[in-house]
C-alpha cells in the first residue's frame, strides 16, 4: 500500500530541510502559471457572458472592452496593497479579519472557499465545453462524466505537490498564451480597416439607442452586461491569498506576478471583445462564442484545406480547454490555503492545517475536489449557473477586502504622507466591486444567486459552532493548566540520569503542561513507587502555518523544548530520574510512534501513558474536530507488543 502511494504521490519530503522549502517556493513566472491561470482562463467564458447579455445591441461591446481592461488594473493594483500589508498570505480572509473584524473575516473566508470550489467546477466545465465544441452534439450527454474524470486527475496531481502540478501543466499554459496571442493580433490586424469606423459607429448607434430607451436604459443595459462578465476578474486575488508560496523576496515576487496577470488578462479579455465586434460573432448551437470567432479567423488565413483549418481550431480549443484545467488547479492551491488560515483561527477543524508527506494540505485538497464534484453534479455542469454562483462569491470577497483597505488607509491618514492615493485606489475598487455585486444579487437572486447566499450562511453558521466548541475546550484546558500550575517544585537540583534497566513511565505530552502533570500525578498515585524513570515525549506537527511562516519552525522548536524541560525539571526537583525526547514531522502520530519504538529499545521496561480529552457529549462531529491521536498511537503500539495506557481528562 505504501509503495502504491509513493508511486502515485511521490516520495516523502523532509519539512525541516531548508532546501526543501526553497525547492517548493514559486518564482514569479511559475506563480503566474499556477495562480494566474485562473484569471487568464476567465477570458474563455467571461467576455462571452457579457457579450451575450447585450443581446442585439452588440455595438456596446466596445465600452465593455475598455471597462474590462480598466477594471482588471484597478483590482490588481488594489490587491498589490494586500500583498504589502500581509506578506505571509491570507489575502481577502486575512484583510477582512484584521481590518474589519473576525465575523466579516469569516464571511470573506467562506466566500473565498466557495469561490475556489467554483473555480474548479467552472473551469473544468468550461474546458469540457471547449472540447465539446469540436465533437458531435451527441457528446453533450457525456460531458458531466468527463468533468468528473478531469477533477479526479487534478486531485491526484495536486496531492503529488505544488510544483509538480504546475510543471506538468506549464506547456498547456504556454500553448494557450501563444495561440491566443497570434489569433487576437491577427484577427485585429486583418480587420484593421474597420477599427477607424468602430468608434464613430459605436457612438452613433449608442446615440440612436439612447433616443429609444434613454440614457438610464443604456446605462442599465451596460451595467448588467458588465456585471454578467464579472467572472472575468476572478482569480486576481489568488496571489494575495498565497504569498507564503512565493520565492523570496515574497512581496516583490507577488507584485511582479500580479503585473503579469493584469497585463495578460487585460490584453486577452479586451482583445476577445474586439474580435467579437470586428468579426460579427454570432452564437452557434454546441459551440462557444470563442470557438465560432476563432473558426472565422482561421478560415480567413487561407492556410490550406478545410481539414487543416479544423485541425488548427482543434489545437486552439484544446489549449483553451487545457488552460481552463490549469485554472481549476488554482482552486486546489488557494482553497486549502484559505482553509489552513481559517483552521489557525479555529473556524474549521484544525486538521486542515496538517501537511501530507509531500508538504501539501492534503485534507484541503480532498475537500475542494469532493465539493467541486458535488456542485458539478448539482448544477449538471451548467456554466451559466456556475458563473452566477461564482461571481457573487468572488465580488463579496472583493468588496469586503477593499472596504477593509479603505478603512485602513483612512485611519492612517495622519501617519502616512501618501495615504490619499492608496485610499482613492481602494475606494475605486470598492465602488466597482460592490456595484457589480449589487447588480448580480438584484438580477440573479432567483436564477441561482439565492444558492450562494444559503451556502455561505450555512457554512458560516457551522464555522461559528466549531469555533465556539474550540473556545470552550481551550478554556477547559486552561482551567486544568491553572489547577496543576500550583503544583510546587521540590528542593532538588541534582540531575538524575535514568537507568535503562529500571521500570520506566513514558509520557506522551503536547502543548498543555496541565495535561502532562495530570498524567504524571495520576501514575504516581495509582502506582506508588513502581516507576523509577520518567521520560517525556513530544512530537510537533509541522503544519502549513508553521511551514509557511518565516522562523515559525524555529519558534515551535523553542516552545516545545521549553515545555519538555519544564517536565524534566519538575521531576528532578522531586528526586526522580527524568529525560525528554523531541521530534518533528508532518504526521504527529507517525513521529510519536517512531520515538516510542526508539525509547522501548533503550528502556525495555517502559510503559507509555498519555491523556485524552473526554467530552460529556461525544459524537462523530466532536471526534472529527479532534485528531484522536491518542487512540491511533495506542493501536500502533499495541500491534507491535508495546503497552500504552490512555488516561481520561474530562473537559
Amino acid at each position: 500500500m505504501l509503495k502504491i502511494r509513493e508511486i502515485l504521490l511521490g516520495k516523502a519530503l523532509d519539512p525541516l530541510k531548508s532546501e526543501t522549502r526553497h525547492s517548493l517556493a514559486l518564482v514569479a513566472f511559475l506563480a503566474w502559471v499556477g495562480l494566474g491561470a485562473d484569471g487568464l482562463s476567465s477570458s474563455a467564458y467571461g467576455p462571452e457572458e457579457s457579450f451575450r447579455a447585450l443581446g442585439e445591441h452588440t455595438h456596446l461591446g466596445l465600452y465593455l472592452a475598455l471597462a474590462t481592461a480598466l477594471t482588471v488594473f484597478i483590482i490588481a493594483l488594489a490587491y498589490n496593497q494586500v500583498i504589502e500589508l500581509f506578506p505571509t498570505g491570507g489575502g481577502g480572509y486575512r484583510v477582512a479579519t484584521k481590518l474589519v473584524g473576525p465575523y466579516l473575516g469569516l464571511v470573506s473566508g467562506v466566500a473565498l472557499i466557495l469561490d475556489y470550489v467554483l473555480t474548479i467546477a467552472i473551469s473544468v466545465a468550461s474546458g469540457v465545453d471547449a472540447l465539446a465544441s469540436l465533437l458531435p452534439l451527441g457528446f453533450q450527454d457525456y460531458k458531466l462524466w468527463a468533468e468528473a474524470f478531469f477533477v479526479g486527475v487534478l486531485i491526484v496531481l495536486n496531492l503529488r505537490g505544488l510544483k509538480e502540478a504546475i510543471r506538468f501543466l506549464l506547456p498547456v499554459f504556454l500553448g494557450f498564451v501563444a495561440t491566443h496571442l497570434v489569433l487576437i493580433v491577427y484577427g485585429i490586424f486583418v480587420h484593421a480597416e474597420y477599427l477607424s469606423g468602430l468608434v464613430p459607429s459605436t457612438l452613433a448607434d449608442t446615440g440612436s439607442l439612447t433616443r429609444q430607451i434613454g440614457w438610464a436604459g443604456v446605462a442599465s443595459m451596460l451595467l448588467l452586461a458588465y456585471s454578467q462578465g464579472g467572472g472575468t476578474y476572478t482569480g486576481l486575488e489568488a496571489v494575495s491569498n498565497n504569498v507564503n508560496m512565493l520565492a523570496e523576496p515574497r512581496v516583490r515576487t507577488g507584485k511582479v506576478t500580479m503585473l503579469y496577470m493584469a497585463l495578460s488578462l487585460a490584453f486577452t479579455a479586451g482583445g476577445i471583445f474586439l474580435l467579437y465586434l470586428l468579426w460579427d460573432a454570432r452564437h452557434v448551437d454546441g459551440e462557444t462564442l470563442n470557438a465560432t470567432t476563432f473558426r472565422l479567423i482561421i478560415d480567413s488565413m487561407g492556410i490550406g484545406s478545410q481539414w487543416l483549418n479544423d485541425v488548427l481550431l482543434a489545437v486552439v480549443l484544446a489549449f483553451e480547454a487545457g488552460l481552463l484545467f490549469v485554472a481549476a488547479n488554482t482552486g486546489f492551491l488557494g482553497g486549502p490555503a484559505v482553509l489552513s488560515n481559517m483552521a489557525a483561527d479555529s473556524w474549521v477543524p484544525h486538521k486542515f492545517r496538517y501537511l501530507s508527506t509531500r508538504l501539501v494540505t492534503q485534507n484541503g485538497i480532498l475537500v475542494m475536489g469532493i465539493a467541486a464534484l458535488a456542485i458539478l453534479f448539482w448544477t449538471q455542469g451548467s456554466v451559466t449557473l456556475l458563473i452566477v454562483l461564482y461571481s457573487i462569491s468572488v465580488f463579496l470577497t472583493f468588496a469586503i477586502s477593499l472596504f477593509g483597505l479603505c478603512r485602513y488607509w483612512w485611519r492612517q491618514r495622519r501617519q502616512l504622507a501618501h495615504w490619499k492615493r492608496r485610499f482613492l485606489l481602494s475606494l475605486a475598487g470598492f465602488v466597482i466591486c460592490s456595484s457589480i455585486l449589487s447588480v448580480l444579487l438584484y438580477e440573479k437572486m432567483f436564477a441561482g444567486g439565492w444558492a450562494t447566499a444559503v451556502i455561505i450562511a450555512g457554512i458560516a453558521a457551522l464555522c461559528i459552532y466549531i469555533r465556539n466548541h474550540y473556545r470552550e475546550t481551550k478554556e477547559a484546558i486552561r482551567s486544568v493548566d491553572q489547577i496543576f500550575s500550583s503544583q510546587p517544585f521540590g528542593p532538588g537540583t541534582e540531575t538524575i540520569v535514568p537507568d535503562p534497566v529500571n521500570q520506566t513511565a513514558v509520557f506522551i505530552v503536547g502543548t498543555s503542561r496541565g495535561g502532562g502533570l495530570h498524567a504524571l500525578l495520576w501514575v504516581q498515585r495509582m502506582f506508588p513507587g513502581h516507576f523509577k524513570n520518567f521520560i517525556f515525549v513530544n512530537a510537533r506537527t509541522v503544519d502549513s502555518h508553521a511551514y509557511g511562516g518565516e522562523g515559525a519552525v524555529e519558534q515551535m522548536r523553542a516552545e516545545a523544548s521549553a515545555t519538555l524541560q519544564f517536565f524534566v525539571d519538575f521531576c528532578r526537583s522531586h528526586g526522580m530520574a527524568s529525560s525528554s525526547y523531541l521530534g518533528f514531522g508532518t504526521d504527529a502520530v507517525q513521529e510519536v510512534t517512531k520515538l516510542c519504538f526508539d525509547i522501548s529499545r533503550e528502556y525495555p521496561n517502559a510503559i507509555f501513558f498519555t491523556s485524552k480529552l473526554i467530552f460529556e457529549q461525544d459524537n462523530w462531529f466532536i471526534r472529527l474536530l479532534h485528531n484522536q491521536a491518542a487512540l491511533a498511537i495506542q493501536r500502533r503500539l499495541h500491534f507491535d507488543g508495546l503497552q500504552m495506557v490512555i488516561l481520561p481528562m474530562k473537559v
